[in-house]
């Protein structure tokens, strides 16, 4: 599982106060949605969002959690990515800054960080003059566990 910078209770405290804010009537929904997501530390889609909560939640469905993640994000609670035209995937905005690796074959998500790397994204910005705003780094490879099951298939030819 991830670790996060913020416990789940604190996140749901903003939750509520954002609900006030925005004058929405509380809704379970936005609570399980944000539960499964810390929870699970990954990047789901939102109809794996909606496998996991419509057991607890009978009234979920998979257009209202598109409703709701779309709130979420608006309001700085989970981010997402795209990775392929399959749609978005979700997280949990921790605040610390990741770069994710995508599986091309299996579609897995693995996050990274690397200062090196950040560093030159920084020199090149200043050799443009230019003042960094924001970035997302996607690297699309097959991982190895793809590999191998390639070279398997490959070599039983």
């Amino acid at each position: 599982m991830k670790k996060y910078t913020e416990p789940l209770k604190a996140i749901l405290d903003r939750l509520h106060l954002s609900i006030r804010k925005n004058n929405l009537k509380n809704s379970k929904q936005r609570e399980f949605i944000l539960k499964a997501l810390y929870e699970d530390g990954g990047h789901l889609s939102p109809e794996d969002i909606f496998g996991i909560i419509r057991k607890t939640c009978a009234s979920a469905s998979v257009s209202s959690i598109y409703r709701i993640l779309s709130f979420l994000e608006k309001e700085g609670f989970i981010s997402s990515i795209e990775v392929d035209r399959s749609g978005k995937r979700y997280e949990i905005a921790s605040g610390l800054h990741h770069d994710h690796i995508i599986c091309v074959e299996c579609g897995k998500i693995e996050e990274f960080c690397n200062h090196e790397i950040e560093k030159l994204q920084i020199e090149v910005t200043n050799s443009y003059n230019a003042k960094p705003v924001s970035h997302d780094m996607l690297l699309y490879v097959v991982c190895e566990k793809c590999l191998k099951k390639s070279d398997k298939q490959t070599l039983q030819q």
